[in-house]
């Protein structure tokens, strides 16, 4: 059930609203999560405080129990009703924080997706070297180690010209 801020005030001490304030709607937002860490803390602490407040007064008025220390203000509804709103004011810091945690692992997952698709994108561009001598049809001559032997332009063009000067001298004696 919600407690109005009004009600809120009027049964909390001005330090204790002070803290119940910063969990209400705009103002939560603007709250760090370290100080979030720290405030879920105080308020476990002061709802437990209460709780048990309350419990202790309850037993004193069915009897069960004798009063612990100095006697406190306010009945075992009103010990309760603060717990209430300690409880509630947890319960939206805990929301806030659970908030924040799936903000940053959703964020975590997403640079997490991008980097992934960037690397599978440049997967299918490798580049990848040659595979060299591949099983073909047929035979494949093996290239030689052997250093190639160089033969000038002319010294082919003299050769085939004298075959030619051969075959004429040949040709005319008839043979």
């Amino acid at each position: 059930m919600s407690v109005p801020c009004r009600f809120e005030r009027s049964l909390l001490s001005h330090e204790e609203y002070e803290t119940i304030r910063l969990t209400h709607h705009p103002a939560i937002y603007d709250v760090e999560a370290a100080e979030l860490e720290a405030m879920r803390s105080r308020l476990r602490k002061m709802r437990d405080k209460e709780r048990t407040l309350g419990r202790q007064r309850r037993r004193e008025e069915r009897g069960k129990a004798e009063a612990r220390g100095a006697s406190f203000r306010g009945t075992a509804e009103h010990a309760s009703q603060r717990k209430q709103v300690f409880a509630a004011a947890l319960k939206r810091v805990n929301k806030e924080h659970r908030r924040l945690h799936n903000l940053a692992a959703r964020t975590a997952h997403v640079e997490a997706a991008r980097k992934a698709l960037a690397l599978h994108r440049a997967a299918n561009f490798m580049t990848y070297p040659p595979a060299g001598a591949t099983v073909n049809e047929g035979m494949v001559p093996k290239a030689s180690l052997r250093r190639r032997k160089i033969i000038t332009g002319a010294k082919i063009g003299r050769v085939s010209q004298s075959t030619r000067v051969a075959q004429a001298v040949r040709d005319a004696r008839g043979v």
